[in-house]
């Protein structure tokens, strides 16, 4: 179910109202009683609810078996060849 902000213009208290989509729109406000109470226009919130819905459901970071054992590595091990050379000397700036 949907959660809906709403607000009074009369006393300015705002709320948070958890309602199914086909439910009116409240038009009392539960602190002042004024029948200035509008529904705000905000992002969709949503809950799920019921057994089975977890905060880590969609962070599987398992990787698939099968396709990883047939493919042969595309990734090269940086190189680790050490040389022993000294290192090149600057050029010298030299004015003709």
């Amino acid at each position: 179910m949907p959660i809906y902000e709403y607000r009074c213009n009369s006393c300015g208290a705002e709320k948070e109202h958890l309602q199914k989509m086909s439910d009116e729109a409240i038009a009392v406000c539960p602190a002042c009683g004024s029948d200035d109470y509008i529904k705000l226009i905000s992002a969709a919130g949503f809950q799920l609810k019921g057994s089975g819905w977890y905060v880590t459901d969609f962070k599987n970071n398992k990787k698939p078996e099968s396709s990883q054992k047939t493919k042969p590595s595309t990734t090269t091990p940086p190189d680790t060849k050490t040389t022993n050379s000294a290192p090149k000397p600057s050029p010298s700036s030299t004015t003709d």
